[in-house]
C-alpha cells in the first residue's frame, strides 16, 4: 500500500506491506533509528512516538494506519540544535542511564507535560507507568520530568 505521512515535519512517501509496524517504517525506511525496539508487544514503551500529537507505543501500530499522520519521533524535538526542555532534563538530572528506554521516556514526558504541565512526583510516576527501566533508576526520571516541568513553565 502506498502511504504518505510527515514524519519530523517532513513529508514521507513509502509503498508498505500491510503488516508494517510503525516503528518499523521509521526505523527502516525513513531510516529514523532514535526510536528504539523493545519488546514489541507495547509493554516497554521504548518505541514511543507521537502521533498526531499522541503518544503511541509505534510497535502496536501499523504504517497504514499513520496515513496522511503526523509522526513526532525523538530526533523531531530539538530545534535549530537547541534540546527540548524535557531532552534537557534528562541530560541534566541523569535520566539517561543506560539510554535504551531514553526516547521513549522523553515522548511519554512530552506528552505527560502538555496534558500536565506540573505534575506531582506520584503523577510522573503514574504517567510513565508505560515505560520501563531496565536499570531501574527511576528517581533520576522523575527529577528530569521535574526539571523540564519547572523549565517549561519558566518559558511559559
Amino acid at each position: 500500500m502506498k502511504i504518505n505521512l510527515s514524519i519530523n515535519g517532513q513529508a514521507h512517501a513509502a509503498d508498505v506491506e500491510p503488516r508494517l509496524l510503525l516503528v518499523h517504517l521509521i526505523r527502516d525506511v525513513a531510516g529514523l533509528t532514535g526510536t528504539h525496539i523493545g519488546c514489541e508487544t507495547s509493554i516497554c514503551g521504548a518505541c514511543t512516538v507521537h502521533l498526531n500529537g499522541a503518544a503511541v507505543k509505534s510497535c502496536c501500530v501499523l504504517a497504514v494506519q499513520a496515513a496522511g499522520a503526523e509522526v513526532t519521533t525523538i530526533e523531531g524535538l530539538a530545534s535549530n540544535g537547541a534540546l527540548h526542555a524535557v531532552q534537557e532534563g534528562f541530560w541534566e538530572c541523569h535520566g539517561l542511564q543506560c539510554g535504551y528506554c531514553t526516547p521513549g521516556m522523553i515522548m511519554t514526558t512530552c506528552a505527560l507535560l502538555t496534558a500536565n504541565p506540573n505534575p506531582s512526583e506520584s503523577e510522573i510516576r503514574h504517567g510513565l507507568e508505560g515505560n520501563l527501566c531496565r536499570c531501574t533508576g527511576y528517581q533520576n526520571i522523575v527529577k528530569s520530568v521535574q526539571y523540564a516541568a519547572d523549565k517549561m513553565q519558566a518559558q511559559a
